[in-house]
């Protein structure tokens, strides 16, 4: 088939060309100084807000991703309210840590990305080919994460070929590793960690799997000033997501604030938390 590279309408004619059905590789093709790794910064360390915890888990029927609610900058709370967990597609999803603004735009060209090529192709990616795009996104970001303008997401979705919930998560290189049963990232990711070991099964219910997620981020919020426990007053709760074969569904904000209030009233009781916390 003939390139065609005259224009017609309104489009210019790279629009009306035949090539990859990658985005981004369009965009640095024709736009290159539209890419985020791309822009030139002022030299020296750049401050600005950061997000902080996302924590992800697996249980028989699929995966959950939640994430806390705060961004801070330097000793100051940036905003108490932000939204760090965003679907990437109907199967997918993508919690952020570090420049929140930057990882903000980062997720809305990857969900670009996978609309691209679904749309070119005529099907979707794997969950395997998604990870690798998003390893590819971040990559590209080095010389900004070298200036203090990191990106560190946590992805985890449904992957309909093996028929289970998988998560997988970066480093700032682009490096890529797949989590088995649970993982977190962000600055309260070593306490959330260690509160979900303790925890953790194999056969937890999706309501188990929910209510370990939000005590992991009711005990990073507990050990680290960067991370936003449960709001009880300004109602601002974690925002909670669930991937099983039916697809993405985010739980209502009636729904975290219910999970959320039983945590915080369980350790009022039991402040170091009870044993059979799941229960």
């Amino acid at each position: 088939m003939e390139p065609n590279t005259r224009s017609t309408g309104r489009l210019p004619a790279a629009f009306l060309t035949p090539g990859s059905s990658s985005f981004i590789d369009f965009l640095g093709d024709h736009s290159p100084e539209l890419l985020p790794g791309n822009r030139k910064l002022p030299e020296g360390i750049v401050e600005a807000p950061h997000g902080t915890t996302i924590v992800a888990a697996t249980f028989p029927g699929g995966v959950v991703l939640a994430g806390d609610r705060r961004a801070t900058m330097g000793n100051m709370i940036a905003q108490r309210d932000i939204e760090k967990v965003f679907p990437a597609d109907e199967y997918s999803a993508v919690g952020i840590a570090g420049t929140a603004g930057l990882a903000v735009e980062m997720v809305k060209l990857f969900q670009l990305e996978l609309e691209h090529f679904e749309k070119v192709e005529g099907a979707t990616l794997s969950l395997e080919g998604k990870a690798n795009r998003l390893s590819t996104m971040i990559r590209s970001n080095l010389g900004m994460a070298m200036q203090g303008l990191a990106v560190v997401p946590l992805f985890a979705g449904w992957d309909e070929g093996r028929e289970k919930g998988r998560i997988f998560s970066y480093d700032v290189t682009g490096g890529r590793s797949e989590e088995h049963g649970y993982a977190a990232t962000g600055s309260g990711s070593i306490f959330a960690r260690g509160s979900m070991k303790k925890l953790y099964r194999e056969d937890l219910s999706e309501q188990q799997a929910t209510t370990l997620v939000v005590q992991a981020l009711y005990d990073a919020a507990d050990d680290d000033s960067a991370t936003g426990g449960p709001d009880l007053a300004r109602r601002i709760f974690p925002i909670v997501t669930v991937i099983t074969e039916e697809g993405f569904r985010r739980l209502s904000e009636a729904e975290s604030s219910e999970l959320a209030r039983s945590i915080t009233e369980r350790r009022m009781e039991q402040p170091d938390g009870p044993r059979a916390a799941l229960l």
